[in-house]
C-alpha cells in the first residue's frame, strides 16, 4: 500500500476521503477495487456512523493512510441521516468526503440481478423492481449532492475501472477540477450524469448532404462544415466564456468533477465537432480535461 508519513509529533494528516455508493448492481464492487488497484485504502460496506472512526484510525500514528474509499450502501434503515451527520462531524475535523454515485437504468439492473440470479436486497416480497424503485428513492437526497455521477448502464467491468482511473488514477492535486466533455444523441437520451447539457441542434445537420452523411465530427469535412456555419464560432466563444466563469466558481466551491454533455440528433456528427472544439478551448485553459462520443457509432 502506498501511504505518507504523518507529521510526526505534530498535526495528525486529515486523509483524503472518498464515499462510493449508488444502486445495488450498479458497480460498486468495481469501483472500491478500481481505487484498491491505484493504492487506496479501501473498506466496503462501512456503516455510515462510523466513517468519522475510520478516519479517527487512519489519521493515528507514524504511518498514516493518505488516501481512503469507504464503500456505504443502504442496508442501514437510517441511512441518510447516519451518512450527513458523519459529514457533518468528517467537515467539522477538516476533513472534506467527497462522494461518487453509481447508477444505471431500471432495464440494466433487473437484467444485472437476473443474471446472478439474486434478489435485490430491498425487494422483500416483491419484484426487483420494486426493490430497485425503493432504493433510488432513498438515494434520491444522495444522488443530488454527489460530487461524481457514474451511469454504468452502457459501461462494461473494464470502461467503469477506466473511468475510475481517469478521475483518480493521476491525482496529485486535491483542488483541481476534472472534466468530461461528453457528446450524445438526443434520439438516445439525455446522458443522465450531466451537469450542463449543450443543444448543437440549432446548426444544419450534416446528415442530409450525402457526401458528409458517411463521416463523423471527428473527420475534417463534417468538423469544417460544422464550424463555417453562422453562429457556430460565436456559440464556442460565448459558450466558452461561460465555462470560465463556471469553472472558477466550481473551483471556489470545491467541486472536483464536471461533466458537460454535447447533444445533436444522432449524436455523430454536430455535437461531436462541438464536443473536440470545446474540450480543445478547456485544455487550453488548463483543465484536466477528456473528451468521450457515446454515441457515436451507434446508429
Amino acid at each position: 500500500m502506498n501511504t505518507a508519513a504523518a507529521n510526526i509529533g505534530g498535526t495528525p494528516q486529515v486523509p483524503d476521503i472518498v464515499i462510493v455508493t449508488g444502486m445495488s448492481g450498479a458497480g460498486r464492487s468495481t469501483a472500491a477495487k478500481s481505487l484498491e488497484d491505484l493504492d487506496w485504502f479501501v473498506v466496503d460496506n462501512l456503516p455510515p456512523g462510523l466513517l468519522a472512526t475510520m478516519a479517527d484510525l487512519a489519521e493515528r500514528g507514524q504511518g498514516a493512510v493518505p488516501r481512503i474509499a469507504v464503500v456505504v450502501d443502504v442496508r442501514s434503515r437510517a441511512f441518510t441521516t447516519d451518512l450527513q451527520s458523519a459529514f457533518d462531524e468528517l467537515e467539522a475535523r477538516g476533513a472534506h468526503p467527497r462522494v461518487v454515485f453509481l447508477e444505471a437504468s431500471d432495464e440494466v439492473l433487473v437484467r444485472r440481478f437476473e443474471s446472478v440470479r439474486r434478489p435485490h436486497p430491498l425487494q422483500a416480497d416483491g419484484r426487483i423492481v420494486d426493490g430497485i424503485a425503493r432504493e433510488r428513492e432513498l438515494l434520491r437526497e444522495v444522488r443530488a449532492e454527489a460530487d461524481l455521477v457514474i451511469d454504468t448502464s452502457a459501461l462494461n467491468v473494464h470502461e467503469l475501472r477506466g473511468k475510475i482511473v481517469s478521475f483518480f488514477g493521476g491525482e496529485g492535486n486535491e483542488s483541481s477540477l476534472r472534466a468530461t466533455v461528453v457528446s450524445f444523441g438526443y434520439k438516445y437520451g439525455l446522458p443522465v450524469d450531466a451537469d450542463l447539457v449543450v443543444d448543437c441542434r440549432f446548426l444544419p445537420n450534416p446528415h442530409w448532404i450525402p457526401e458528409l452523411r458517411p463521416h463523423t465530427g471527428r473527420d475534417a469535412p463534417v468538423r469544417d462544415y460544422v464550424l463555417s456555419q453562422p453562429g457556430a464560432k460565436e456559440f464556442l466563444d460565448a459558450y466558452t466564456e461561460v465555462l470560465r466563469l463556471l469553472v472558477r466558481g466550481y473551483e471556489r466551491e470545491g467541486k472536483h468533477y464536471v461533466t458537460l454533455a454535447v447533444g445533436c440528433t444522432g449524436g455523430k456528427h454536430r455535437s461531436v465537432a462541438m464536443a473536440e472544439q470545446l474540450g480543445g478551448r478547456l485544455r487550453d485553459e488548463g483543465l484536466d480535461l477528456q473528451v468521450v462520443h457515446r454515441d457515436l457509432g451507434r446508429e
